[in-house]
């Protein structure tokens, strides 16, 4: 893909930005340890975190005062393969101050170690933690949502999918940056040549089969693995996809907002100009990251309040 097609703000960082040797095994666990040594960015100020000793263990960002009482369950990127709850501080910390909210933020086993439903138990058991521990956390549980990035995002849309089908208690909305949601992207080819900035569709393609133990774009995948391949999307929470216009996920967020609307769903798709996959994490203090994150926060803090305006078929 052509430099001159994304932002100007971004392309020097773009251009510098290495190919992560995660197809072989030594290369993806380099690149495990290098990501758990720090994140991009220091924590906010203030804020507290806390790691807890639950399963893959996740981490909790509280507030100074302790919060309104509203929780964010967040889930990391990673293409499924790669990635760790600790790359997230300075994002999680940032939401937590700026909202005045709880965050917890889910760590998982990766792939192809462990592959479905490995990562999607683990989100699911942060948020049982989470259903758990609200009272000593001081969290309304009618005030909780759920939201991640690229493959966490992927998996935050499909725990919303898994808890909607369980019933019982429900995220007030789901808060997705560069979702990764349909398998079938891999599968297509001819996007190899396209050669996205980031995280390319060779990359993709690594990540899904990890995840799934099978070549992506099969004819059939388990309920809760891929969130695109669900055929009713009626019922399920409202949603926030934000995402860049020359990212390898772009069509596919775009079919998955529509699919949303269509269901009846409130969903706000944010498109932005000129950017590449989750440029909004590595480099947070451009314009334009700047910009989405106030969006994007400010939607989830309208999800939290119960400021939202109601849509049909909303209580």
């Amino acid at each position: 893909m052509k430099l001159d097609l994304v932002d100007p703000e971004l392309r020097r960082s773009v251009a510098r930005m290495p190919r992560l040797p995660i197809r072989g095994k030594w290369g993806r666990h380099v690149v495990r340890a290098l990501v758990r040594r720090r994140g991009p960015g220091s924590p906010a100020e203030g804020v507290d975190i806390t790691g807890i000793d639950q399963g893959q263990g996740i981490r909790v960002y509280t507030p100074a005062g302790g919060g309104s009482g509203a929780a964010l369950l967040w889930v990391h990127g990673g293409g499924y393969i790669i990635g760790d709850a600790v790359q997230d501080d300075a994002f999680c910390s940032a939401t937590a101050q700026e909202l005045g909210i709880l965050v917890v933020s889910a760590n998982y086993r990766l792939a192809p170690e462990h592959p479905f439903p490995a990562a999607l138990d683990d989100a699911f058991a942060a948020w049982e933690w989470l259903q758990k521990s609200a009272g000593s956390l001081g969290v309304d549980l009618e005030r909780v949502a759920v939201g991640g990035a690229s493959a966490g995002a992927g998996l935050a849309a499909c725990l919303v999918q898994r808890l909607h089908d369980a019933g019982g208690a429900q995220p007030v909305g789901q808060w997705l940056f560069s979702p990764m949601l349909d398998d079938r992207t891999a599968a297509r080819r001819e996007l190899d040549q396209a050669q996205h900035r980031v995280w390319n569709n060779a990359a993709n393609r690594t990540g899904w089969g990890a995840y799934l133990g099978a070549e992506p774009g099969g004819p059939q995948t388990p309920d809760h693995a891929v969130a695109a391949r669900r055929a009713d999307l009626s019922g399920l929470p409202p949603a926030w996809i934000g995402v860049g216009d020359i990212d390898l996920f772009t069509d596919e967020c775009r079919t998955y907002a529509d699919r949303l609307r269509d269901a009846g769903v409130d969903c706000t798709f944010d498109l932005v100009p000129g950017a590449p996959h989750g440029f909004e994490a590595w480099a947070p203090d451009t314009r334009i990251a700047r910009e989405l994150l106030g969006r994007s926060r400010t939607w989830l803090d309208a999800r939290l309040t119960g400021s939202a305006p109601a849509v049909p078929g909303e209580a």
